[in-house]
């Protein structure tokens, strides 16, 4: 399985984007999915991950209250919108997908992933 995230821009601090994650191909949609970002010079961290059907959902601490994952498994789709960005969410977002129930919160739960789409805020 292949991911594709998009959605990613240049914006200001506190405005709002919408990532967008899809299967490149034929893939089971109620996979467990993910969001993890890098920073430049910083490892990989946890943002937002959901279970398969969408009833459960966890958040990393630096993001609780401003983002919100969710998904649409009719659209095989997963979102992150993301509200009051600040300049240190500046960051290459990746979307995961894994097998099992989910939902997960360390990388190495899942199997698949996307190429990344970067989300730039200026302050």
């Amino acid at each position: 399985v292949q991911l594709q995230a998009s959605g990613g821009g240049l914006v200001q601090a506190g405005d709002s984007l919408r990532l967008a994650c899809t299967p490149s191909g034929r893939a089971n949609p109620n996979y467990p999915k993910a969001w993890f970002r890098q920073a430049p010079g910083k490892d990989r961290e946890f943002v937002a991950a959901i279970n398969w059907n969408g009833r459960s959902t966890i958040y990393a601490d630096s993001v609780k209250g401003r983002f919100t994952i969710s998904r649409d498994n009719l659209k095989n789709l997963v979102t992150l919108q993301m509200n009051s960005l600040k300049p240190e969410d500046t960051a290459v977002y990746y979307c995961a997908a894994g097998t099992g129930r989910g939902p997960f919160l360390r990388s190495d739960a899942y199997e698949f992933w996307g190429q990344g789409t970067l989300v730039t805020v200026s302050s």
